[in-house]
């Protein structure tokens, strides 16, 4: 069965959750089925190596998750506008990946979460989508046919899924955060599905 990679960093749980959501929105379309994976935490010092296998959650991405994709939904938390470095260090180390064209010409959309409402995810988003374009992919946004993102008063913007998880980090995603996180999914995978016939 063709399998979307929904590849995410999280700290708090809030892009965990979000990327479920996501999941739960590829997997409603006929046919298609979400591969959830994470990549490791970087420090500026490493002391020790992180365990080959997370203690919990979603394996770590390989190299081979991204070959054997249709499509692909990245997922991660906001800092100061942009996305995390664990994600950003994953994504720096396809060279190999975009001098094959591995990722060409396949579907992908983003999603993140943030402590305030205006705390960058749009920025984040539209940065996310910035190395996708360069492997070549179709990136895909939320369109305003979707009734939450004219509803929503959290989450939720035509360039992605996303979280506000408060100043109290609530990593529970709202009601309609959770609908356009599986809107998100659904279009993905129909792009995916349609591209691949």
């Amino acid at each position: 069965m063709p399998e979307i990679l929904v590849l995410y960093y999280s700290r708090g749980g809030s892009i965990a959750r979000l990327a479920r959501q996501v999941a739960r929105g590829i997997e409603e379309v006929a046919g298609m089925q979400a591969r959830l994976r994470t990549v490791p935490p970087v420090a500026p010092v490493t002391e020790s190596a992180a365990p080959p296998v997370p203690d919990e959650g979603a394996p770590y991405a390989s190299h081979r998750d991204l070959d054997e994709c249709v499509g692909l939904a990245l997922g991660s938390p906001t800092r100061f506008g942009n996305m995390a470095a664990p994600m950003k260090h994953f994504i720096d180390g396809l060279g190999a990946q975009w001098a094959s064209g591995t990722l060409v010409g396949k579907p992908a959309a983003v999603f993140t979460s943030t402590a305030t409402q205006h705390g960058g995810q749009e920025s984040t988003l539209l940065t996310m989508m910035v190395p996708l374009l360069h492997h070549g992919m179709v990136v895909l946004g939320i369109p305003f046919t979707e009734a939450a993102l004219n509803t929503t008063r959290s989450g939720g913007t035509p360039y992605g899924a996303s979280h506000v998880a408060g100043v109290a980090d609530d990593p529970e995603p709202s009601e309609e955060e959770k609908q356009l996180a599986r809107a998100l999914g659904r279009r993905l995978a129909d792009t995916a599905r349609k591209l691949s016939a």
